[in-house]
């Protein structure tokens, strides 16, 4: 006798063989493409690649463009970057390191957003941690480049959500943990600390230019932290209904 499984409503959700919702092996897929295609590039055209899609506080500082002479270009230039810098990694490590975490904790947040909103959540976390970063580091001629930041807001999201992965409990009814849950703080004092030191150590992994932007890292954790309730909120009633494994 066999029971079937119900259907998830979102065709992006549907978990054929390694049971990670599709938007989450897509978007793994996405950022291998972007680094496979940027390391096949003549060292000058990677190069300038990231000049213009990483993610350089220096474009946003009037003085620095001044004193340099240097022209950010229109808004579409100066606001792509808030997005396309997520795309780009610095190596093969960096890239792997980034995966691995997305599909640790994307598909928690994947199964009860479902994937438009996901996207919109990753895409949220990762423009926030940008904008930490460049609150740290204005007039900074470093680039930045990495999916860090948003999947730390998945992170935050995720370990909100961990009521939902009991093997008891319907995933899309469970309530989210409070923010100010002794496990949310206790996680959220240790990752702090973890960033603080590695960042001023500048122990790095292979990851934003050669380093740590532990600030995108924690910019991107608490907009996932304060987000994931808002967005959980804006789920179909459709998706609060179903049932999905």
């Amino acid at each position: 006798m066999a029971f079937l499984q119900p259907q998830s409503p979102d065709p992006w959700i549907r978990q054929p063989v390694f049971r990670a919702p599709a938007v989450v092996v897509s978007l793994i897929a996405v950022l291998v493409a972007a680094h496979g295609a940027r390391a096949m590039m003549p060292p000058h055209l990677s190069a300038e690649l990231i000049n213009q899609f990483g993610f350089i506080p220096a474009r946003y500082s009037p003085a620095f463009l001044a004193a340099h002479n240097a022209d950010p270009g229109g808004w579409l230039a100066q606001a792509v970057p808030f997005a396309s810098y997520m795309a780009l990694h610095n190596d093969l490590t960096h890239l792997v390191i980034n995966s691995l975490w997305l599909l640790a904790f994307g598909p928690i947040v994947a199964r009860r957003l479902g994937g438009f909103l996901f996207l919109l959540f990753f895409l949220t976390c990762g423009v926030s941690g940008a904008l930490v970063h460049l609150a740290f580091n204005w007039g900074s001629p470093v680039p930045v480049i990495g999916a860090s930041g948003a999947i730390s807001g998945l992170m935050a999201a995720g370990l909100r959500l961990l009521p939902t992965q009991a093997p008891w409990a319907h995933p899309a009814r469970e309530k989210l943990l409070p923010i100010f849950s002794r496990q949310i703080l206790l996680f959220t004092a240790i990752w702090m600390g973890i960033n603080l030191v590695a960042g001023l150590a500048g122990l790095g992994i292979g990851g934003e230019a050669g380093a740590i932007a532990w600030q995108a890292h924690l910019g991107g954790y608490l907009a996932g932290l304060f987000l994931a309730g808002p967005f959980d909120r804006l789920k179909p009633a459709a998706r609060a209904e179903a049932n999905i494994l």
